[in-house]
């Protein structure tokens, strides 16, 4: 399909004349993944010695894919294109004792320089491929057995590669971002929910009722929830994430009717949820919470209403002592 590569010194050497104004880079044709882009923007850093005329001719010899090339002329004026411009890809020259691409390429990495690199050389690639990946190199290509397709290809695919390493990259990142906004976002609904527990429990101090809560807050030393009671919700709260509420409505009236027994009133079962959520969300770890902070409300909402139609039943049921009354006639 393509063009033979030749050796540079078989091919009339014409001089390409360096861009002295950097020219902003072509913007990105979509093209599927897989497929060769409609043009490239490719930097060639070769010797002093050796001019890229004859790359400039086999890439214009192949109509698969316009390639702007443009060339540097040594280490030093290569480095300094891809501080000052950008490209698509960069092809280094190989040539042992003039141009070492793999130190070049060492310090570009080590400089922060992400460009695809593809080294050409006149070496064989069963020799000289596994050290240019070492370095960081994309890809390196034998120049007397390779074809410009193929080369267009190698780079076409490095430039994709990197591509999607970079949105990859980007996902990543605004998956972190999101996963720290949720937890501070269900950090922020536990301290509401802890607020309005010690509101609850004031006003219930200010109204002289008896309290039970799952640990001291005050300084005081008021009766403790049963550890057991804490454990038992905490696992049914784990078990709520996990299947949903629906599908525990037996385990839910059980909780209520135990909640009912010990006498717990609703701030107090509040605090008991909010105990048990800090422990659950304590282990998540980097996971998401928005599941969790959604199925624990919808749980915390459920216990509520059974607690509720509990307190309800009871006192439906309580015995009225039997009143005496007069018979007609003899009232006092």
């Amino acid at each position: 399909m393509g063009a033979r590569w030749k050796s540079p010194r078989r091919i009339k050497e014409v001089a390409i004349t360096p861009t002295r104004k950097a020219k902003p880079k072509p913007a990105p044709v979509a093209v599927p993944c897989g497929s060769l882009p409609v043009r490239l923007r490719v930097l060639y850093i070769s010797s002093v010695q050796r001019t890229g005329s004859w790359l400039a001719e086999a890439f214009a010899s192949d109509s698969a894919s316009e390639v702007l090339l443009e060339e540097a002329a040594g280490a030093a004026a290569g480095v300094t294109r891809l501080r000052e411009e950008a490209f698509d890809a960069v092809l280094i020259s190989h040539e042992p004792g003039q141009l070492d691409a793999l130190e070049l390429i060492e310090g570009l990495r080590g400089g922060g320089a992400d460009e695809p690199v593809i080294v050409l050389g006149a070496q064989s690639e069963q020799e000289m491929a596994a050290l240019c990946f070492e370095v960081g190199a994309d890809g390196y290509v034998c120049v007397h057995t390779t074809t410009t397709r193929t080369l267009i290809w190698l780079v076409a695919r490095a430039t994709e590669r990197h591509r999607l390493v970079q949105e990859n990259q980007r996902f990543k990142q605004a998956d972190v971002q999101r996963l720290r906004q949720e937890h501070n976002e269900a950090e922020r609904l536990l301290d509401d929910q802890r607020a309005l527990v010690e509101e609850l429990e004031q006003l219930a101090a200010e109204s002289g009722a008896p309290r039970r809560t799952a640990g001291s807050r005050n300084g005081d030393s008021p009766e403790l929830l049963p550890t057991s009671l804490v454990v038992h919700y905490r696992e049914l709260l784990r078990a709520s994430i996990i299947m949903g509420s629906g599908s525990l409505a037996a385990e839910m009236t059980a909780l209520a009717d135990l909640l009912v027994s010990a006498g717990l009133t609703a701030p107090q079962c509040l605090e008991l949820h909010v105990l048990a959520l800090e422990e659950v969300l304590a282990g998540l770890g980097s996971r998401s919470s928005r599941h969790v902070m959604n199925r624990a409300d919808l749980q915390v909402l459920e216990v509520m209403v059974h607690l509720a139609e509990g307190y309800r039943q009871r006192y439906e049921q309580l015995d009225v002592p039997a009143e005496q009354r007069w018979l007609p006639g003899f009232a006092a």
